[in-house]
């Protein structure tokens, strides 16, 4: 697949990256936990949906200056035990919401740095997760944590392996050394190739990479490298993210040099390349950042019309309700978002005094949920049936959507979608512009700031 550099220079502008419609950029303090119990406990009803959990783990070690998440770094594990009180207390309160009928199919521990905890404290909150919730053991079951292989013991992937997780994400995004200490990432070739030797021995049904191109001192020839690295170890899935310079957000990213940062021009031959080595390397292309290999469930899910999106990016598991777990996680669950308070001493605050941390959310309206059906089609599935929309909302698209019509009419004639009278198509060169295409049908953009959102490349 070969990107069109100019064209894809023409639309680099600040857009979300729709993980979820309304974004979090729309959330407010008026949705708070009562509204979020109600929510809750209205889920359950009727034909009640699979469950998916999210938990945040926000330890480091040390900090990666490139990292926009929310993290803390230390060096001192009493503050682990200390959350993990908490955290343990936040499973009660929210497995009191859900009935035990609906089963957990979906597990994600994220971070920060889950593999900061020991293997105890891992099992430990899993059992917790366990005592609460009921655990589909079956084959469709997608449990999957983040490494970080610098902090793993040799009982970790064992162990975890023990409890049913299936899928690793190991966060790589550069293997250049000198790309790595500009980062403070320092982790050699070799452990990771031993951490995906022991996961393929486990058996471990997916292991997934992060990369990152933009970073201080990448260059083509580097990055390339790194690429041909990554392509011989052949892990399942690869997420390919531009660095996102925000150093007025995160504090972190100050230890940047900023003259060290690849210039627009370098920034696109490295997406190019990636896109380009990737693809001819035999991966999907499933969007925006992420690549699959044909045989994985991401790539069958976006061949049978599943693919879905979440706050983890592009997902199998559209079916779930969104349980967030842990500071500042957010949860998706009926037609409403929710959000944990950020700081941690808020967030132990409300657990201490038996509350459920839940900051800030949104009730979505019959629009957004109308439009959040059409960018996730979009997003997802590359294409959307109007007429279908119309039955389902009971409306005349061409009038509700008379002006997003003639918005599209552009990007048309760049060649970024194709429409006849019923369906509108994402081409080859739109699906690198994906989020410019869903912007067209966001309500809440104009009245965002566009410095909230990073660059669309």
């Amino acid at each position: 697949m070969k990107l069109d550099a100019a064209l894809i220079r023409r639309y680099d502008c600040h857009g979300p990256r729709y993980t979820s419609y309304p974004t979090a950029v729309q959330f407010h303090t008026g949705f708070d936990e009562q509204h979020y119990r109600r929510v809750a406990l209205l889920s359950n009803s009727g034909s009640a949906r699979p469950l998916s959990i999210y938990v945040h783990v926000p330890f480091c070690a040390r900090p990666c200056f490139y990292c926009g998440c929310n993290k803390i770094v230390t060096r001192n594990p009493a503050h682990a035990e200390q959350y993990l009180q908490r955290l343990h207390r936040e499973i009660e309160l929210q497995g009191a919401l859900f009935e035990r009928r609906r089963n957990m199919r979906q597990l994600h521990f994220g971070g920060g740095t889950p593999t900061y905890l020991s293997t105890s404290q891992l099992v430990a909150l899993f059992e917790q997760l366990g005592r609460h919730f009921s655990i589909d053991r079956s084959e469709q079951r997608e449990f999957s944590i983040e490494i970080d292989p610098r902090t793993l013991a040799a009982n970790t992937l064992p162990s975890l392996a023990a409890l049913g997780f299936n899928r690793l994400s190991l966060g790589v995004q550069d293997f250049d050394p000198q790309v790595q200490r500009a980062v403070n990432r320092q982790q050699s070739v070799e452990q990771i190739a031993g951490c995906m030797s022991q996961a393929r021995t486990l058996g471990y049904r997916s292991v997934s990479f992060d990369l990152i191109y933009g970073l201080p001192l990448q260059t083509p020839a580097s990055f390339g490298t790194t690429l041909d690295t990554v392509v011989q170890m052949r892990p399942d899935r690869i997420a390919a993210y531009g660095y996102a310079h925000m150093p007025r957000l995160f504090k972190a990213q100050r230890a940047i040099h900023t003259e060290q940062l690849p210039d627009a021009d370098t920034r696109m031959q490295l997406l190019e390349l990636t896109v380009e080595r990737l693809t001819d390397a035999g991966y999907v292309y499933i969007g925006m950042d992420h690549f699959a290999l044909p045989s994985d469930d991401l790539s069958r899910a976006m061949r049978d019309g599943t693919l879905h999106r979440n706050f983890q990016g592009y997902s199998t598991h559209g079916d779930c309700d969104l349980i967030g777990l842990g500071v500042s996680a957010i949860g998706a669950v009926g037609n409403s978002y929710s959000q944990n308070r950020k700081q941690l001493s808020a967030y132990y605050a409300a657990l201490d005094a038996g509350r459920l941390p839940v900051e800030r959310g949104i009730a979505l309206s019959v629009d957004d949920i109308l439009r959040r059906e059409v960018i996730q089609r979009l997003m997802c599935q590359g294409s959307l049936s109007m007429r279908e929309i119309e039955r389902r909302y009971a409306l005349d698209f061409d009038s509700y959507f008379a002006s997003e019509l003639t918005s599209l009419k552009p990007l048309a004639a760049d060649g970024l979608i194709q429409s006849d009278a019923d369906t509108i198509r994402v081409t080859e060169a739109g699906r690198g512009l994906l989020r410019n295409i869903a912007m067209v049908f966001d309500a809440h953009l104009p009245r965002a700031s566009s410095t909230q959102y990073s660059k669309v490349i």
